[in-house]
């Protein structure tokens, strides 16, 4: 795709996150299924539910801009996703690979925040308040995800190195 216009820009940065998302979603039963926290399993479980909606919020933003839901490949999250499944595989199950996990999906988390700041901001530049409302509501969605993986990380931590909490 020719990105000519910010409208263009927009576009594809949106059909990046809707790839993202996909593969994401793909991800995240993998990383429950290999988590030994419990708390941890829930976050990744409950992510699942969420990167549905979130889906489903991308695809009225496609509607509101009366553009097809197109996928454009996200080799970003491609490296993400492979960096993670190489962390998760190379680390010893238990605390270790709870971190490891943690690690993996914050890497994620931090990269649809820093996409999804840029969307809003593009959307609200465009005039498209009602497109950048509802990425809006991702982003915070995206942030407090991360936030209780930190809080659950704090928790993993403390049991892995009890002489530092």
């Amino acid at each position: 795709m020719s990105m000519n216009t910010l409208d263009d820009l927009f576009t594809h940065l949106l059909q990046d996150m809707y790839f993202a998302e996909t593969k994401i979603l793909e991800n995240l039963p993998k990383m429950s299924s290999k988590a030994t926290d419990t708390q941890l399993k829930k976050a990744f479980d409950a992510h699942t539910d969420e990167t549905k909606d979130q889906i489903t919020k991308l695809k009225k933003v496609f509607s509101i801009l009366d553009k097809e839901p197109e996928r454009e490949e996200c080799k970003a999250i491609e490296g993400l996703l492979e960096e993670g499944d190489e962390l998760i595989s190379e680390s010893q199950s238990g605390l270790i690979r709870d971190a490891a996990l943690i690690a993996a999906a914050q890497k994620v988390e931090h990269y649809e925040i820093a996409s999804y700041g840029a969307l809003c901001s593009i959307a609200k530049k465009l005039g498209h308040d009602e497109a950048a409302k509802i990425l809006h509501q991702i982003l915070d969605e995206e942030k407090e995800t991360d936030n209780k993986l930190s809080d659950i990380a704090r928790d993993v931590e403390e049991h892995a190195c009890p002489q530092a909490a």
